[in-house]
């Protein structure tokens, strides 16, 4: 799609930036992450003033706002259904989506209007498990630390998981509020297997098959 509008797309690590020939010089076969992806778009940024801009996707807190458009539909589905959950359960990554659907139901619970005393658990991959088994430190959002540095659970911004896992957008860190409310123990968190939950889930359709 992008390149139906004219886009140029290279796979990072590339060598149209600095921060990306240094990765590959490093490691020709390195197979990438969201943290160097990020370095070589903020770099082209950068360098580019003029004809480039470079807006975060996920993890900074301004963009999990905007995704509570997710849980504000949820809890008017909800509404109609006539309930509300017992447990919120979201896949983790950056951040954003797991967000987007539990804000304004935790907004519910901390200024008293739930009706029940809802649950919040985050779940990720064990293969890039930032928030189970990661440290709770300022860290830098991108591999070559040319962003800020904000407090997150992370497992350091030079993990790379291995590439024949999803591994929650294959990214090192969490948003600062999921980092701070786990810190809490205002939410949950679990860690999964992606090879294991895969299996169960043909199973599952193989039984209801």
């Amino acid at each position: 799609m992008m390149q139906a509008f004219g886009a140029d797309v290279y796979a990072s690590p590339s060598k149209q930036t600095e921060a990306g020939k240094k990765i590959l010089k490093e490691d020709p076969n390195n197979k990438g992450s969201l943290g160097i992806a990020i370095s070589e778009a903020v770099e082209d940024a950068l360098v580019n003033e003029v004809e480039a801009n470079y807006a975060i996707g996920s993890v900074f807190n301004h963009v999990l706002i905007h995704q509570t458009v997710e849980g504000l539909e949820a809890k008017k589905q909800l509404e109609i259904a006539g309930d509300y959950p017992d447990v919120i359960y979201g896949c983790i990554g950056g951040g954003s989506s797991f967000s987007g659907l539990f804000w304004p139901f935790y907004y519910d619970k901390v200024t008293g209007k739930a009706p029940k005393n809802t649950r919040f658990v985050a779940t990720e991959a064990t293969a890039c498990p930032k928030v189970t088994m990661g440290e709770y430190v300022y860290d830098h959002g991108d591999t070559s630390r040319i962003t800020p540095l904000v407090p997150m659970h992370t497992l350091g911004h030079d993990f790379i998981p291995a590439p024949i896992h999803a591994g929650g957008l294959r990214y090192h860190g969490i948003a600062p509020t999921i980092s701070r409310l786990y810190a809490e123990k205002k939410m949950e968190a679990q860690a999964f297997n992606q090879l294991e939950v895969s299996t169960l889930l043909r199973f599952s359709f193989n039984l209801k098959a």
